[in-house]
């Protein structure tokens, strides 16, 4: 077996973190702490911020807003299940129009009746003469799925929101998490399904996702501050914003395929894919007379903009403070603003846009008085691909032919969980130890 330490790690997100617990590689993080968007955070109601919970009068958040564990088994499960304790949920989301004050369970297509009949019949005659085409935009592909009803309704107005305005114009992607099933879809015309989709089961640290992260990290050699500006593929040298530099013989990224290409100073031959950044809202209020039960809600029509609207304590109480637990009168909530990067919001912005989505929210009579309220910014949220577009495969191949292996959700920009993300950390280092 080769060794472990001439195999640098950038980036202690899952991903990088599970690489270098498996491998005992050195990782080399840009910020103060490790998890990257999958660790939690706390606030007390006096809005003090801590990385772990100091008592159990505070609200837990997540930086990256609800971030539970799909799709994880075997060894990652295992592996799991050894650091930090797991509690298993069934999935419990839906669509929610406002203008109707309705819900109807995920997936939308699967649950036609509780939709308006004239709405119901003609979806569903829509949905059963589609035919398969080819198609090269989201937009084609939820309409040819779908047809012309549900994508008015719903599928358009949310990815208009979801995707920042790209969906006219980027290739089809997540498919998984809208499926077409005819025989299924027929029945839901007139009862609920069962659940399909991704998320349709779930699993999340009993102690949160900060406790699953620490215990990881403790585990892991990491050196905190260290933001790689420069990778010099010639030399094999990765350069940190402190003007230090250190050699390696193999390099695992875990940052942003985008921005590694650009550090790597290498050049493709196409445009690069776009991407949205995301705004987090994270708030804790008293729950609201119409506050609903669901797990999280996707919404197409929002006056403040947002596409979805999560709710961290529907999930488990234990993200709401431990004096609001028992008598269930607090909320902890998450909201998802997504922004292209020609329109990102400045600071000043932000501050009418949180009182925005508070005062929607508020109307909507999901919350009452607010407690607390918190951002944070992701700035590679989603990755898209530009239709007939090779510029990921490109890149991917150019810079593994230069020893550097580009890993996880954005390492190889496409949508993956934290079960997959932790295995692509096992398995690539298996891969460059292994012979």
């Amino acid at each position: 077996m080769k060794n472990s330490n001439d195999i640098l790690i950038i980036g202690a997100g899952i991903t990088g973190l599970s690489a270098g617990i498996k491998g005992d590689c050195q990782i080399y993080e840009a910020s103060d702490i490790s998890g990257g968007i999958c660790s939690s955070y706390y606030l007390g109601i006096d809005g003090k911020k801590y990385n772990h919970r100091i008592n159990e009068e505070t609200y837990r958040f997540e930086i990256g807003g609800g971030h539970w564990i799909f799709g994880a088994e075997g060894e990652v499960l295992n592996f799991i299940e050894q650091i930090s304790p797991i509690k298993k949920y069934e999935r419990d989301s839906a669509v929610y129009f406002p203008d109707l004050e309705l819900y109807v369970p995920y997936p939308l297509q699967n649950h036609l009746f509780y939709l308006p009949e004239e709405i119901k019949r003609k979806a569903l005659d829509e949905i059963l003469q589609s035919e398969n085409r080819n198609v090269t935009t989201m937009a084609e592909w939820l309409e040819i799925c779908f047809g012309k009803t549900l994508c008015e309704l719903f599928f358009f107005p949310f990815h208009e929101l979801y995707t920042a305005g790209l969906y006219k114009k980027i290739a089809p992607q997540d498919r998984f998490k809208t499926p077409v099933k005819k025989e299924l879809i027929i029945k839901g015309a007139n009862e609920r399904t069962p659940p399909i989709g991704y998320n349709a089961t779930f699993i999340y640290p009993k102690r949160g996702l900060d406790d699953l992260i620490l215990k990881i990290s403790d585990k892991c050699k990491i050196q905190y501050g260290k933001k790689v500006v420069e990778i010099n593929t010639k030399n094999k040298e990765i350069i940190f914003q402190d003007g230090k530099g250190v050699k390696y013989r193999k390099l695992i990224s875990t940052i942003p395929l985008n921005q590694l290409i650009e550090i790597s100073k290498i050049e493709v031959d196409e445009t690069p894919p776009p991407y949205t950044s995301v705004l987090v809202i994270n708030i804790g209020a008293k729950r609201g007379k119409r506050c609903p039960r669901y797990h999280w809600l996707y919404i197409p029509k929002s006056n403040a903009g947002f596409h979805r609207v999560g709710f961290y304590s529907n999930v488990d109480s234990s993200f709401l403070p431990l004096s609001s637990r028992e008598d269930n009168d607090r909320v902890s909530i998450y909201v998802e603003i997504a922004y292209s990067k020609f329109n990102l919001p400045s600071g000043e912005m932000i501050k009418g846009i949180l009182d925005s989505v508070v005062a929607e929210l508020q109307k909507w009579k999901f919350i009452e008085s607010v407690d607390t309220v918190d951002t944070t910014w992701i700035e590679v949220a989603y990755t898209w691909s530009y239709p007939d577009s090779h510029w990921i495969e490109k890149a991917i191949k150019n810079l593994i032919d230069l020893d550097i292996h580009p890993v996880g959700r954005y390492g190889k920009w496409k949508f993956q969980g934290i079960a997959e993300s932790i295995k692509d950390g096992f398995t690539i280092v298996q891969n460059l130890l292994g012979g």
